[in-house]
């Protein structure tokens, strides 16, 4: 039997293109699906590293019509592209209470882009670690590109330096003092800012306090991070955009960096699943099993203390091993 013929059935069907089983594996990672854990694995020896462009930043920004003005840039040169845009979720249903399909229906007969909207379900920066698995089931999937637009729950949106290769914070003009981005940890992520909406006045003012802020708080890197302009309006800076996502991707390929950032990116994601998968069972037993459960009740009565209650269930876990 061949290899190929070895793999799931969803797995070779997402590999060959196609799009509703790619769309059921999103839905089945996205809910904890078990039957995710075959398809992630056979997909996984396949994924190329593509790169994963994060555009972050407050809500109102326009970061949906700056995905859209360079999804057709991409477009126009040949590329595929796949955006994952991760909205806030119900805290009824844990559905994604934007829904942005309703932004990007106008590329609904193009088959060379993909659309997925995505619930954060309370994740840290409205990006839940289904949101990594999504975009690497993007890439085996064969898109050339994987852009993840966040929630722009501002300071926790950093998040996104967990799963994004280039981090794009986009800003406008007089949306509050530059300074703020400082407080908010954006700072800290980008690789590129992008002023938006240069149409407006004062672009160039917070392009130079931007610019100024960079130089203050630059580090040791070789890489300087971009400050571009841009208006989806007239429009105008899109191609600069993303020549300075393409620069910086280039830049971690020659400086070493996306290695690094591969493993430390990896180690986060094995340790975060081994943590959610042992809280979810040990969150089942402290409710089911009778010994745990009187654990749980000592501490209910004030008898016992979280902490020493969490050391006891560690080494009752460690014996049972």
């Amino acid at each position: 039997m061949s290899e190929p013929a070895r793999l799931p059935a969803a797995a070779r069907a997402i590999l060959r293109g196609d799009r509703r089983a790619l769309a059921r594996a999103i839905t089945a990672v996205e809910n904890g699906d078990p039957a995710a854990d075959a398809i992630l694995g056979a997909i996984y020896p396949r994924t190329r590293g593509v790169p994963i462009v994060g555009l972050a930043g407050p809500l109102g920004v326009g970061k949906s019509s700056l995905i859209n003005a360079l999804i057709s840039l991409l477009r126009a040169s040949g590329r595929t592209v796949a955006v994952v845009a991760v909205d806030p979720s119900s805290p009824f249903s844990g559905g994604s209470v934007l829904g942005d399909r309703i932004r990007f229906e106008g590329r609904a007969t193009d088959t060379g882009v993909f659309f997925r909207s995505m619930a954060s379900r309370g994740a840290v920066g409205g990006v839940a670690a289904a949101t990594l698995e999504a975009a690497r089931l993007l890439d085996a999937a064969g898109f050339d590109i994987v852009l993840v637009e966040t929630v722009g729950s501002g300071q926790v949106d950093v998040a996104i330096r967990e799963i994004a290769t280039t981090r794009v914070v986009v800003l406008v003009p007089h949306l509050g003092d530059e300074v703020q981005t400082l407080k908010a940890g954006l700072f800290e992520i980008a690789d590129v800012f992008c002023v938006n909406k240069t149409d407006l006045p004062g672009a160039d003012i917070a392009q130079r306090n931007l610019r100024d802020l960079v130089v203050q708080g630059r580090k040791t890197e070789e890489w300087a991070t971009r400050i571009v302009g841009t208006s989806t309006t007239q429009p105008n800076g899109i191609d600069a955009l993303w020549e300075a996502i393409e620069a910086h991707e280039r830049y971690l390929d020659a400086s070493g960096e996306r290695a690094r950032n591969e493993r430390q990116r990896l180690s986060t994601e094995i340790v975060g699943l081994v943590r959610d998968r042992v809280g979810r069972e040990l969150a089942h037993e402290l409710e089911h099993d009778p010994e745990l459960r009187g654990l749980l009740d000592q501490v209910i009565a004030r008898s016992l203390d979280p902490r020493a209650a969490a050391r006891r269930l560690r080494l009752a876990v460690r014996r049972t091993e």
